[in-house]
């Protein structure tokens, strides 16, 4: 297991690397993510699904082909992520990746589509798989930005 997989790992990117993104994004103009120095990341500006309001964090992410792949996994958490809800709500978004913002629409994938996605997500990021079985049952979905 990877150092960003394991407990430790987990807490020091939601409670130091994450807030730091948003301050690294913001000082650079948009062009740089710290934690894009260990996997790839963007930041997805959602529309808050109460507030209406825009919401934007920073996720790790793969590309298939055109397409934007997130994990909804929470860091293993037994509920879903803000801005699953919030996409599920209000599927079109914006992804900002190395200065450049693009928008999408998204959609939560099923069955054999999901399961291919999943597999290469966990090639990605081997701490997925432990996070799926820290979510009590949940099972943690995928979304598609096209």
């Amino acid at each position: 297991m990877s150092f960003l997989g394991s407990t430790i790992g987990v807490e020091v990117v939601r409670k130091v690397i994450q807030p730091l993104d948003h301050l690294f994004y913001q000082a650079s103009g948009g062009q740089i993510l710290f934690l894009d120095f260990f996997i790839p990341t963007l930041m997805l500006t959602t529309t808050g699904a109460r507030s209406g309001e825009p919401r934007t964090v920073p996720l790790v992410y793969l590309r298939d082909g055109e397409r934007i792949v997130l994990i909804a996994s929470n860091y293993g958490s037994t509920k879903h992520p803000a801005w699953y809800h919030n996409l599920k709500a209000n599927p079109a978004c914006q992804v900002h990746i190395a200065g450049r913002t693009t928008t999408y629409r998204a959609r939560q994938v099923e069955g054999e589509e999901r399961d291919h996605l999943w597999k290469r997500a966990v090639a990605l990021y081997a701490g997925y798989a432990s996070y799926q079985n820290n979510t009590d049952g949940r099972v943690i979905p995928i979304m598609v930005l096209e």
